[in-house]
């Protein structure tokens, strides 16, 4: 396979980004930022004899935990540590890196999480409550790792930590796409590395039923097209997560999303049959019957066996965009709402997940749901998953019931890390008062599955899913975006060594999109644009279904590109005060783009399947030419004549669209310029 070359525009990044590093060379590369934390001066010196005693009473896992983690510290140093696997058998006594832990943790919403670090010149030790702390402290050690004076080394500091919120999640949803075993287990490994503790499992929709049942083995033979998970899968992936002190929980969504089920149960649907399994995407009519015994007496025995598969205490009915089509045109229903005084459909769920709820509760679950399972009828036991806002959220709370908020986090809309980081749950001014703002828990972020697969789905979840993190790690002051960026960067790089594939699999597939001819072209374009935004990928003249294609360029694109951000405030610096070396910078970015389109038509011609973003190339390189004009005449004091500002505005204009459903992301900064010289 050829391997790209390194572009001018890429070396220019490099050393950008290296001198922005060596300026911040005495700044942490720590995310989350901890609770309390001390720099003391010196270093604790790395030997090849390192190794780490752990004493107290943990449980079994730590003990694997703490040999990945010296693993990890191993491949990153090259160091032949003697230590090998540890175990509460084979210990080591040392006064070099002493773990104390009192108990086992329990993985249950609300475990002592907290620790304390304390490195010095010729000791590290690790103080923790639980196991669940002393993973979390691990964690935060490898991130410390630093090179003075050629040695790898540890800085000498003092952290107290433990996280603002008990939960911190990420939804992954395995209906739409499935996602193997393998990519769900290398995302438990990268969201325990920056201290998420909840695995949200999306396992029904209008798509497909994702989980064996020996109960209903129609489900796995009608409702899944062959693609679940088996009960030993699931039990697997438990206790991977266990072990690495996340919870797993499982979500079905009832009664509306659920096209897939009447599959194999017609009979409980509102509407008569036959059914097929979804395979667009959106907001279908098909709805479970809540007015019959028979749905009730279906769940009763299934929850009975899905309940005892899933130990967490929660477990998520969905609940949303239940359109209500079919029971409004289900006269039985109608006459049912009518004798029982029910008034309308939001009315008729509530009953509806009441009834659950008493399953879920004979068998020692808590019911959570999305915002509409919210009603005066609900007790207030249950958990409020909020996709409407933190308005919603803290009316929930003044109400008496626990919540999560994952508007804001919705990572599949596209939206930057400074977006999502900036997004609290707990907004100031929320006016909530001690006990209500201990039932807002935390938040979990949303990666559902219309447009990812294997291939992308890391890419769209990481390195952002970080920056969230953060948000629910760590104080609420700690808010300073451009440092975030500069540990994002970091944490990227090294969640490689924990098989995620944002980074690699880009490669891949534009080795794939090319038909492996050289991709340095498509690289240039492709690491300044970004998918569209929010759901408009879906109306942009393209109808995606579930077998659609998701090879396409904008599917190998990152969410966000970070030479466009870095290119928009260089020019902003440059506006303000004429930067000569910020000059030469933009100057050198526009010249290889305006260079590259050309280069690229030769791979277009090659490989049909790039053709959809010639446009955007031709854009691309006309906006460069408008940037290099507009800087020299900054650069000379001259403002433009009309002619000029006519011409370039014009193609500023066409190079804002957006082709092959992804878009350029200088363009504003490209405006600034122009206008700088209006």
């Amino acid at each position: 396979m050829k391997r790209y070359l390194v572009t001018p525009l890429v070396l220019v990044f490099i050393f950008i980004i290296s001198f922005a590093l060596q300026a911040q060379s005495n700044k942490l590369n720590l995310m989350p930022v901890p609770h309390k934390l001390s720099v003391d001066g010196g270093y604790f010196k790395l030997q090849k004899d390192f190794s780490i005693s752990i004493k107290g009473n943990p449980d079994e896992r730590l003990f694997s935990y703490a040999t990945r983690v010296l693993r990890r510290l191993s491949n990153r140093t090259g160091l032949f540590f003697p230590q090998d696997v540890l175990t509460k058998d084979n210990t080591i006594n040392n006064d070099e890196f002493i773990i104390n832990c009192n108990r086992p943790g329990k993985i249950v919403l609300g475990e002592d999480e907290s620790y304390d670090l304390i490195v010095s010149s010729g000791k590290i030790e690790l103080n923790a409550e639980t196991d669940l702390g002393a993973m979390k402290g691990l964690e935060t050690l490898l991130q410390l790792l630093d090179i003075q004076n050629g040695d790898y080394v540890f800085p000498n500091v003092t952290i107290n930590d433990k996280p603002r919120f008990p939960w911190r999640g990420i939804m992954i949803d395995a209906s739409r796409h499935f996602e193997p075993v393998e990519v769900i287990k290398r995302n438990l490994d990268a969201m325990a590395s920056v201290k998420m503790n909840v695995f949200h499992w999306h396992l029904s929709d209008d798509q497909g039923v994702r989980v064996e049942s020996k109960v209903f083995p129609q489900i796995q033979k009608l409702c899944s097209d062959g693609l679940y998970y088996s009960q030993e899968q699931i039990k697997d992936v438990i206790r991977y997560a266990a072990d690495r002190g996340i919870r797993v929980y499982p979500e079905f969504d009832i009664p509306g999303h659920s096209t897939a089920w009447f599959v194999a149960f017609p009979e409980l649907a509102s509407a008569p049959g036959p059914y097929k399994i979804e395979r667009n995407w959106g907001v279908f009519d098909p709805t479970f019957n809540p007015t019959i015994e028979q749905t009730y007496e279906f769940f009763d025995k299934l929850f009975a066996e899905w309940t005892k598969l899933f130990p967490d205490e929660y477990f998520h009915i969905g609940g949303d965009e239940n359109n209500g089509k079919q029971w409004n045109e289900n006269k039985d229903i109608q006459d049912f709402m009518k004798k029982n005084n029910i008034k309308d459909n939001h009315a008729l769920q509530a009953y509806f997940n009441n009834r659950i709820l008493k399953i879920l509760t004979k068998n020692n679950k808590k019911m959570i749901g999305w915002d509409e399972i919210l009603h005066p009828q609900m007790p207030t036991n249950i958990v409020i998953q909020s996709w409407r806002g933190t308005d919603a959220l803290v009316e929930a709370a003044k109400k008496g019931y626990m919540g999560i908020l994952s508007n804001g986090y919705y990572i599949d809309l596209i939206q930057p890390a400074e977006f999502h980081y900036l997004n609290d749950p707990v907004p100031q001014g929320s006016g909530l008062n001690e006990s209500e703002l201990k039932r807002i828990l935390g938040g979990e972020t949303t990666q559902w599955g219309e447009l990812v697969t294997p291939d992308n789905i890391d890419s769209r979840l990481w390195p952002r899913a970080a920056a969230i993190a953060e948000r629910f790690w760590s104080p609420q002051e700690v808010k300073d975006v451009d440092d975030m960026y500069r540990r994002l960067d970091v944490i990227n790089f090294r969640l490689e060594e924990l098989g995620i594939t944002n980074i690699k699999n880009q490669e891949m597939m534009l080795r794939r999109l090319t038909n492996n001819l050289e991709t340095k072209p498509l690289k240039t374009i492709v690491d300044v644009i970004e998918p569209v935004k929010i759901y408009t990928r879906h109306s942009q003249g393209v109808k995606y279904q579930q077998h659609s294609p998701y090879s396409r360029v904008v599917d190998a694109t990152q969410p966000e590109s970070n030479i466009a951000r870095w290119f928009r405030k260089t020019a902003d610096k440059f506006i303000q005060n004429k930067d000569s070396k910020a000059a030469d910078e933009l100057k050198a970015c526009l010249s290889n783009w305006k260079e590259n389109h050309e280069k690229l038509l030769k791979l277009i011609n090659a490989s049909p399947i790039l053709k959809e973003i010639e446009p955007l190339s031709a854009n691309l390189a006309n906006i460069s030419e408008t940037g290099l004009e507009a800087i020299s005449l900054i650069l000379s004091s001259k403002k433009a004549d009309e002619n000029w500002l006519t011409k370039n505005s014009s193609i500023l204009e066409e190079a804002k669209k957006p082709y092959g459903q992804t878009e350029i992301m200088i363009t504003s900064a490209i405006e600034k310029l122009i206008n700088a010289v209006r």
